[in-house]
């Protein structure tokens, strides 16, 4: 009963948004509503859980993307977007720029999380698209595979760090694996699948987000591309030097309180937002008003867009609060199949089902952990990463990623399924490919 309610909701919510054309935020909220409702919640539990998964949703996301689209700003304003992109086509080519846009998305999203990467990322990727005229599914696609790869699989990421502790694996070697196992997966649902796509779905930049980080000045003196590339970095540079910090110092030790501070993704990016106002602001020859005024004026675009994601997130909280993922997690625990398998399988169903990655692979390595307690040649490093894998498949309406995605992108829903939702699907089951091919000679 419990998943008839959730796929009804899905369709419900797909009508709602497709043919009756309410507004997503409200038909986000609508439908968490109704599903507390058919799964016998109480009514002030109901409320309390939307307010519950709206507000941690975006607690940090809506900092980080306040704070990262002044960056863009200030990239996009100031040349540096348009500076790195030259760079990139100059290097690449403007056949293969999707290829560099894949590596360096890949490198970037190894220390921070998925929503800092995009955002950080965004003005380049609205500027190279620009640039060449490709697609931005094209290039798009090939971005937020490589960020949503290491998401799912690499360490130091929080779920993956967690399910490292929960299956007591090793910490190297799951890093050494998940990039032997990351880097393919990256190839196969970034830039292979986004050229063929891309060419079915030819998407320019949305016009608001366009004129949010792209307008030009043709009399500006562009930065260099070190400054530029280093400006974008420093988040990056203090969120690794914390993740170093959890590994080489004692937790009582004075530097590790500092850098724990200072590569926390908030500190992290508020510095590098407020170094951008000196990097690529002043020492551009703006003046104080103008930086003070791309500041004010960049944050409007992104009301609309944080809304939609936190409504996201508030159905994904309801759907999590109904017991939906504690009633797939029990019928899994008698499962027949091989452990890494059914860590992938748990994590896919809760994840289709409730819609967060980090749930997902939390109650899959929980419910495992004790099956493999007893299993000494099952390699734990690879549960690790069969579990990552399987939280990031099929990802559609209740999940707040989908509408990231979709609003940034300008996209219909069925584009989104056949972008977003297709490439981490692909991400999902190339990785838990790769991962049994691996198990065969371990």
């Amino acid at each position: 009963m419990l998943l008839f309610i959730v796929i009804a909701a899905i369709v419900l919510l797909l009508i709602l948004i497709t043919v009756a054309k309410l507004n997503p935020f409200v038909s986000l909220i609508m439908t968490s509503m109704l599903v507390g409702f058919a799964t016998g919640m109480d009514l002030q539990e109901i409320i309390q859980s939307i307010k519950t998964g709206l507000g941690n949703t975006l607690s940090l996301l809506a900092i980080v993307l306040a704070l990262g689209t002044m960056l863009g700003k200030m990239m996009a304003e100031s040349g540096g977007a348009e500076r790195i992109a030259q760079t990139l086509i100059g290097r690449f080519g403007t056949k293969n720029v999707h290829w560099a846009m894949m590596f360096v998305a890949f490198i970037v999203g190894i220390p921070v999380f998925f929503q800092v990467g995009f955002v950080l990322l965004i003005p380049l990727l609205f500027t190279i698209a620009i640039e060449t005229g490709i697609s931005l599914v094209t290039i798009g696609i090939s971005l937020i595979a490589g960020l949503s790869v290491v998401h799912g699989l690499v360490p130091p990421h929080p779920a993956a760090m967690a399910a490292v502790g929960i299956y007591h694996a090793n910490v190297g070697k799951t890093i050494f694996f998940s990039i032997i196992v990351g880097l393919p997966t990256a190839i196969i649902a970034g830039p292979l699948y986004g050229k063929w796509i891309g060419k079915r779905i030819h998407k320019p930049v949305p016009e608001m987000l366009r004129k949010q980080f792209t307008e030009r000045n043709e009399d500006r003196r562009l930065p260099g591309f070190a400054n530029t590339m280093f400006t974008i970095l420093v988040p990056v540079i203090l969120m690794l030097l914390a993740t170093l910090a959890d590994i080489i110092l004692p937790e009582d030790n004075m530097w590790f309180q500092v850098f724990k501070y200072i590569g926390d993704p908030i500190t992290a990016l508020l510095i590098a937002t407020v170094y951008s106002f000196f990097s690529l602001g002043f020492m551009q020859g703006m003046s104080r008003d103008r930086v003070l005024s791309f500041s004010n004026e960049c944050l409007g675009p992104i009301a609309s867009i944080l809304l939609v994601i936190g409504a996201g997130g508030a159905f994904n909280n309801v759907l999590i609060d109904s017991g939906v993922g504690d009633y797939i997690a029990d019928v899994a625990k008698h499962s027949p199949i091989s452990p890494i398998l059914l860590s992938w399988l748990i994590a896919a169903v809760i994840r289709v089902a409730t819609g967060s990655a980090t749930v997902s692979m939390m109650t899959a390595a929980g419910i495992v952990a004790p099956i493999v307690a007893t299993m000494p040649d099952v390699s734990r490093e690879l549960l690790v990463l069969a579990t990552g894998a399987g939280s990031l498949i099929l990802s559609h309406v209740n999940d707040s990623g989908f509408w990231l995605i979709k609003e940034y992108f300008g996209m219909t829903i069925k584009e989104t399924f056949l972008t977003w939702t297709a490439m981490e699907t692909i991400i999902s089951v190339s990785a838990i490919a790769f991962i049994m091919i691996i198990n065969m000679f371990i």
